[in-house]
């Protein structure tokens, strides 16, 4: 195993030899890593190496995978109770005097969920976190309620599952299975992975993947028709869970986890937007989560308070806890809204403005809203050597970004004639060249990181309507949303999401800093208070834009318009242009 102050070491148990790796200092407290189906030890190394600096970090290669022995015969080596045994054996060896906190991903979930809920395992498990492996026996009773009261949204679930499982059948079929991974498909499975689900090259799979899954078949064999016919009624977890649902996962729908609270009292949920394979694609939030959540549950586990839910309460909580998140032009309007709106879904926030008063101001509001950690950074957008620098700084001290918001922007009104040159460049530099700034330094460590992310840039309702009032803004807001577009095209094969958000007229202080061309002080200010008015009187606030900006990332949309005439304005963008250069003709009343 590729991983410096690895340790390895053989545990016996039930007449075969576990592999197992320890990383860490043992005198800390355990994390116990289970991997699943096809895989070996190795799926977890990224996260591993991550949580070592900080736990004492264990894991084992199940029984008949990677350098662990198999059971002989193969029949009847792999049922649930073996594999307790097996968990207990390692616990036992790498922590006999202090329970340890496991986590599970595919079938290592499965196998751990029941750890986590049978009685003899009691007091050896501290806190448990579960990403794409059900229990069975919680399927099982899934299963029964939908065939005992079949609605059609239930009927549905049924369906869906069952296609997301045909891989389940094929694996009870004799042989096939087993000459199948020993014959192309093992030597395909790397390149599968790549291409699929995105999973990087590296020290996995491991050479011995053939047999691993050939062997491992028998998990399958040896319990799923078991426990679905007969699923126990007693499967509580006596432990705190904690579940991560891969939005993107091929084989298990999110609905399979909706009953999940009768059976766990203490559990917090979150949402990742990647596929099944997330020790591999998504490693740094992974073990962010799993070490906070470990964290929270180990007063509990030496007889302090149970911990409940260490998620955030916010609105998106389970989405974007713990995350990264930057936004530039956050020292008021919707740049603070949206900041404190990450905020309160409990991620870490970095507050970028070029009033640095403003800035640490929101960085502040930003902790009492929730933020784990929030900092200000003073920074003109438009500075390009300023925004390397900020990349780079904020890419050492906080982590690669995972969500960039490029909300920085000035308005300007008035016509083409009238505006000059310095004028066009000023909005160009900021409007423009800021977002450009900010998509090529951050999207570049997104990419490079290759763990995916997300990009929201602020364009506005003007991108699609256009106005004699507005020209040099309207042509930079336009410029925004397609190279949104562009961006959303090149970067989906690196799972980034990039996002359009186009606001109208909303209540915010950017129209008391307009610049208005070819009208002289007096007249600007004239005009400011004037338009200022007016917005106020529109009373649209920030804060639904900042809400339409956690929408957008979540739901990974293209273009999103928030105020009702944007929407209005994006129809007749689409259906009747000619309208709106009707529109746009008229004189605003200013």
């Amino acid at each position: 195993m590729n991983l410096p102050g690895a340790r390895e070491r053989r545990v016996p148990t039930g007449g075969i030899e576990l592999c197992v790796v320890e990383l860490g200092d043992t005198a800390r407290p355990t994390i116990v890593l289970v991997h699943g189906y096809p895989d070996s030890k190795e799926v977890w190394t990224q996260v591993a190496g991550r949580l070592a600096e900080e736990w004492h970090v264990v894991l084992y290669d199940v029984r008949g995978h990677g350098r662990s022995t198999a059971p002989l015969p193969l029949r009847g080596g792999f049922t649930l109770e073996k594999l307790t045994d097996d968990f207990l054996a390692v616990a036992d060896a790498v922590s006999p005097d202090r329970p340890v906190h496991v986590v599970g991903h595919d079938w290592g979930s499965v196998q751990a969920w029941e750890f986590a809920t049978v009685s003899r395992t009691e007091g050896r498990i501290a806190s448990f976190t579960s990403m794409s492996g059900p229990s069975l026996d919680h399927f099982g009773h899934w299963i029964k309620q939908r065939m005992s009261r079949p609605t059609p949204r239930r009927v549905g679930q049924l369906l869906g599952q069952g296609a997301k499982s045909w891989y389940v059948y094929m694996l009870h079929t004799p042989v096939l299975p087993e000459l199948a991974w020993r014959g192309p498909l093992g030597k395909r499975w790397p390149r599968i992975l790549e291409r699929l689900e995105k999973v990087p090259p590296g020290d996995y799979p491991t050479p011995s993947l053939p047999d691993d899954a050939a062997h491992g078949a028998w998990l399958y064999r040896d319990n799923v028709r078991a426990r679905l016919r007969r699923p126990r009624a007693d499967a509580f977890a006596h432990v705190p869970v904690q579940l991560i649902t891969p939005t993107g996962d091929a084989f298990l729908s999110e609905q399979l986890f909706e009953d999940l609270e009768a059976w766990v009292p203490q559990l917090t949920r979150r949402s990742l937007p990647a596929k099944h394979w997330v020790p591999r694609t998504r490693p740094d939030q992974l073990a962010s989560w799993i070490s906070d959540f470990a964290a929270a549950n180990e007063a509990a586990a030496h007889g302090g308070a149970p911990v409940r839910d260490t998620a955030p309460k916010g609105a998106y909580a389970d989405r974007f806890g713990g995350q990264l998140v930057l936004v530039t032009g956050a020292a008021g309007g919707i740049g603070r809204a949206t900041a404190l709106a990450f905020a309160e879904a409990g991620a870490r926030v970095v507050v970028v403005d070029r009033d640095a008063e403003g800035a640490s101001r929101t960085a502040e509001l930003a902790r009492l809203a929730g933020a784990p950690s929030a900092w200000a950074e003073t920074v003109d957008v438009s500075d390009e050597q300023a925004m390397e620098k900020l990349a780079e700084k904020v890419a050492a001290a906080y982590g690669i970004v995972d969500v960039l918001v490029n909300n920085a922007g000035i308005g300007i009104a008035g016509s083409f004639l009238e505006t000059t040159t310095d004028e066009w460049r000023r909005v160009l530099d900021v409007n423009l060249w800021g977002v450009i700034h900010g998509c090529r330094l951050f999207g570049s460590q997104m990419a490079d990181r290759g763990q995916g992310g997300h990009i929201v840039n602020m364009a506005s309702a003007a991108a699609y309507q256009p106005s004699r009032a507005m020209p040099a803004y309207s042509t930079t807001k336009a410029a925004v949303l397609m190279l949104s577009e562009c961006l959303r095209a090149e970067l989906a094969e690196k799972s980034i999401g990039v996002s359009a958000v186009c606001p109208g007229i909303v209540n915010t202080n950017i129209t008391s800093t307009a610049r208005f061309a070819g009208a002289d002080a007096a007249e600007e200010q004239r005009l400011r208070a004037r338009t200022s008015r007016l917005y106020g009187m529109r009373g649209y606030p920030p804060e639904k834009v900042a809400q339409a900006v956690l929408r957008a990332v979540v739901r990974n949309q293209a273009v999103v318009p928030v105020t009702p005439e944007s929407h209005a304005a994006r129809f007749l963008s689409r259906m009747g242009p000619g309208a709106l250069r009707g529109i746009a003709r008229l004189k605003p009343p200013l």
